[in-house]
């Protein structure tokens, strides 16, 4: 498997076409998170940015997966593979309560 990191530019204005998409767009990435494809996905304050790593095969799997958001018509991006990404969850380990 391949990491890539996905540049996306968000539109200047949120139109309400657009905000009412947010709620599936949010299904879609947890639904990619409890998959293992996504493993970060992080907004700029000022929403003019998001940042997306993946964990897929190729780049063509990366476009797929980018032209399925729900926010896919609103949206440019980038694609840069990634040697490594490294995150301080992947670090620490998990608390059992067992």
């Amino acid at each position: 498997m391949n990491q890539f990191m996905v540049e996306v530019s968000l539109p200047e204005a949120l139109t309400q076409e657009f905000i009412l998409l947010i709620p599936g767009q949010r299904q879609y990435i947890d639904d990619m998170f409890n998959r293992g494809v996504i493993s970060n996905y992080t907004l700029a304050m000022d929403r003019s940015k998001l940042w997306v790593t993946m964990v897929v095969q190729t780049v063509k799997d990366v476009r797929q997966i980018m032209d399925d958001f729900p926010i896919a018509d609103y949206i440019e991006y980038t694609i840069h593979q990634l040697a490594f990404s490294n995150s301080a969850s992947a670090i620490i380990p998990e608390i059992s309560l067992n």
